[in-house]
């Protein structure tokens, strides 16, 4: 589901996926996940208006990476603890909510998840109060997920500090 059905290309314009459904076709959504990206639209009235709409609605609504900023910039995060991108963690401030610094976080039904590898454990931990830990740890296991990474650097805590810099330097286009 996209703003309009049809392809929806990615921010370096390289990859399409086609979405099925138009926002105006989705008006009662249990779960909502709104992703986010390296320039995440948050000035679109449409979606922030269609967002605060169908979260009247929702049992969760949650986010991956950026998508928080999205939720924010919509008004269904203030007061509220969640997490994003540590490359965007300041801008939550600015829509109201309170910026964790953790993988997964949950305040009453909003679900956020810090990066994109965090999407998985935020969809497990979804699915683990959904439906129950068993179902969590069967997707778990069917996927596979046992992260081993081959490096120690996926934080930036733990990451090299001149590579931490370089990407604090590059900054992401939030405005």
């Amino acid at each position: 589901m996209a703003e309009r059905s049809g392809p929806v290309l990615d921010d370096n314009r390289m990859l399409s996926l086609v979405a099925r459904k138009s926002i105006d076709e989705v008006t009662r959504p249990d779960i909502l996940v709104v992703v986010g990206s390296g320039q995440p639209d948050l000035g679109n009235d449409t979606v922030s208006d269609w967002l605060r709409a169908v979260d009247a609605h929702t049992t969760w609504t949650a986010s991956v990476c950026t998508g928080s900023l999205i939720l924010g910039a919509a008004g269904l995060l203030k007061g509220r603890r969640a997490t994003t991108h540590w490359l965007a963690m300041d801008k939550l401030e600015r829509f109201g909510a309170e910026p964790v610094d953790e993988r997964v976080v949950f305040d009453g039904k909003y679900v956020t998840g810090a990066g994109v590898s965090a999407g998985i454990d935020m969809g497990l931990s979804l699915v683990g109060r959904v439906a129950g830990d068993t179902h969590a740890q069967a997707a778990q296991l069917m996927m596979e997920y046992d992260p081993r990474p081959p490096y120690d650097a996926g934080s930036p805590d733990k990451a090299p500090a001149a590579l931490v810099e370089r990407f604090r330097g590059a900054g992401l286009a939030l405005e």
